[in-house]
């Protein structure tokens, strides 16, 4: 059991929360975090259908990396992960279809996501499957952070609501000089908010400041 729950493994899952997001330390995933942040509820099943994703297609990818010939290894990774997408997107369309129709096209192109490639590259093809699986649960979540940050900052500011509930378009609000701005919706804002939580996390955490 203690080996389960090791240091390492512990790191596996833990650093990409934190010290090495995959969005704001390793910049990756950032489109659809730009492109699926206007509202809260689509980011976070963006959030979920990447962390199931990441962390199937790691375990699948580990068992399998024995076997797999090198010259070919993207090819079987793109495999993988496209099967995995179209699952997650035909689940989506059958039990939440409202959202998958905000969602759109980005649900089928989490299957070029970055984040999901680099794991399978950078760590399933070297790691075992337990190891596989939480560093994919910890990427996924860690991404799915994010976007629930920004989400929360866009729909709160620039609707006025969370969830599509009511929460600052009252007559007191207004009357007291807040109006909704319209720019917290453009794609723009979530670059400067991401851009915002960037520099707070490298002015909080030396370790990612600049020597």
């Amino acid at each position: 059991m203690s080996e389960l729950f090791s240091k390492k493994n512990k790191e596996a899952f833990l650093n990409p929360l934190g010290s090495n997001n995959p969005v704001t330390v390793q910049v990756l995933g950032i489109c659809s975090a730009l492109a699926v942040t206007a509202q809260l509820e689509p980011a976070i099943v963006m959030g979920i259908s990447v962390t199931v994703i990441v962390a199937m297609a790691n375990v699948i990818i580990s068992l399998l990396r024995k076997t797999i010939p090198n010259r070919i290894r993207i090819i079987v990774q793109l495999v993988v992960v496209a099967s995995l997408v179209t699952i997650v997107s035909e689940i989506l369309k059958a039990f939440a279809y409202d959202v998958s129709v905000q969602l759109s096209v980005y649900i089928g192109l989490i299957i070029t996501n970055c984040i999901l490639m680099g794991r399978l590259e950078a760590f399933a093809m070297q790691n075992g499957p337990w190891e596989s699986l939480l560093d994919g649960i910890g990427n996924g979540l860690g991404y799915a952070k994010i976007l629930v940050i920004v989400a929360f900052f866009r729909e709160l500011l620039g609707s006025g609501t969370l969830f599509g509930f009511n929460i600052l378009n009252y007559d007191a609000v207004n009357n007291a000089g807040y109006i909704n701005n319209g720019l917290m919706l453009m794609p723009p804002m979530a670059l400067i908010i991401v851009a915002c939580i960037i520099w707070w996390q490298r002015a909080h955490n030396k370790d990612l400041q600049e020597k």
